[in-house]
């Protein structure tokens, strides 16, 4: 059919006539109601974007002499992060003299790690960044 024939169709029955496939030979059209399609195009997005759920990132703050129970502490809050279906990340600041020894920054990292096994794995494994050893935690999928 030509394109002014199915115009001509399109307007007596009031509705557009839409391009589907442009590039085809022969192109493809269709006769719809463009106003419509385009609301219910967006109404769809718009649902599609409710049922969505955003994934924050948590920060956990410890230090290189952290005592056993301020270290449980922290997990435990971290522990509520992950359950919430947060990211979480760990890191160490190192201060003053504590740069000479980021040995005991990683062994405490690890120790985070092993803690958080059960409800966690590691996105990022612990690395020092100038003065901060970051390390980053993500839920363990349920499959």
């Amino acid at each position: 059919m030509s394109a002014a024939e199915a115009l001509k169709i399109a307007e007596s029955k009031n509705l557009d006539l839409v391009k589907i496939a442009p590039m085809a030979k022969p192109p493809v059209c269709k006769i719809m109601d463009y106003g419509k399609f385009r609301f219910e195009k967006a109404k769809k997005e718009k649902e599609a974007k409710k049922n969505q759920k955003t994934i924050e990132i948590k920060e956990i703050r410890l230090s290189l002499n952290i005592d056993t129970h301020d270290f449980d502490t922290k997990i435990n809050h971290a522990r509520k992060f992950i359950a919430a279906g947060n990211k979480v990340k760990v890191s160490i600041r190192f201060r003053g003299r504590e740069m000479a020894h980021p040995e005991l920054g990683l062994t405490i990292m690890k120790r985070c790690a092993e803690a958080m096994a059960d409800c966690a794995g590691i996105e990022k494994p612990a690395k020092l960044e100038g003065r901060q050893m970051l390390m980053f935690l993500a839920p363990k999928s349920s499959k």
